[in-house]
């Protein structure tokens, strides 16, 4: 009966047909399988709902397709064509979110084509390598409280070209002035700098030299941003 039901108007004798029983055994798997990299990806990683839920169900989307174009090489073009033509609004994802998304697919094919072995095996490799990656800050960088972002403001009546280069030099590996900005109607700069610090202790006491430089004027201090874009 379940055979009749979900059979295809298209099916002949050459058409390998798909029995029930092994489709739901496949797409159980996959959701399975898209649940453990869901809840994988949540240790130690921020998260939006929207991106986990998707990272779950994608295994089984990928799977049902897999299934449906199984041997089929005309059905396999014309869906490959119609995924060319699908266009994400979202906003560019991280590294990792992209790398994810392709483990995701991965065990998505993988339980299409019947390997279910395979699947979970793939599945419990890559996110044991997650967590302990994770685990480890595996890539971390551990100087990065050495780069730093100063914002200071200068009267107008002070010349900044190297004006506070003696004292970067006492205090920093190296220094970049790459803003330059007036405010206050014109009576003020305010300059960017980015800079290596030598010690991190002797933050404060380098600013303080630089309070007595700009006339207690306002300087602001940041963690400086990479300049090359996260993929």
């Amino acid at each position: 009966m379940l055979d009749t039901i979900f059979q295809g108007l298209f099916d002949s004798d050459i058409t390998m047909v798909i029995s029930v029983t092994d489709f739901l055994l496949c797409l159980g798997s996959a959701l399975i399988l898209g649940l453990m990299m869901a809840f994988t990806y949540m240790y130690r990683t921020r998260y939006t709902k929207s991106f986990v839920v998707t990272l779950a169900l994608l295994p089984a989307v990928v799977c049902m397709v897999i299934m449906l174009v199984n041997g089929n090489v005309g059905t396999g073009v014309a869906v490959a064509g119609a995924f060319s033509l699908v266009r994400f609004r979202s906003v560019p994802g991280t590294a990792k979110e992209i790398c994810t998304l392709f483990l995701a697919m991965g065990a998505g094919l993988i339980t299409g084509m019947g390997y279910l072995g395979f699947a979970v095996l793939f599945t419990v490799i890559l996110c044991a390598m997650f967590l302990l990656y994770n685990r480890l800050d595996f890539g971390a960088k551990k100087n990065a409280a050495i780069y730093k972002t100063f914002t200071i403001t200068i009267p107008e009546d002070l010349d900044y070209t190297g004006v506070f280069d003696d004292i970067f030099k006492e205090y920093t590996a190296s220094h970049d002035l790459v803003y330059v900005k007036t405010t206050n109607m014109g009576s003020m700069f305010r300059l960017t700098y980015h800079v290596t610090l030598r010690d991190i202790t002797k933050e404060k006491e380098m600013i303080d030299k630089l309070r007595c430089r700009n006339g207690n004027l306002e300087i602001a201090v940041s963690t400086q941003e990479t300049t090359i874009s996260e993929l």
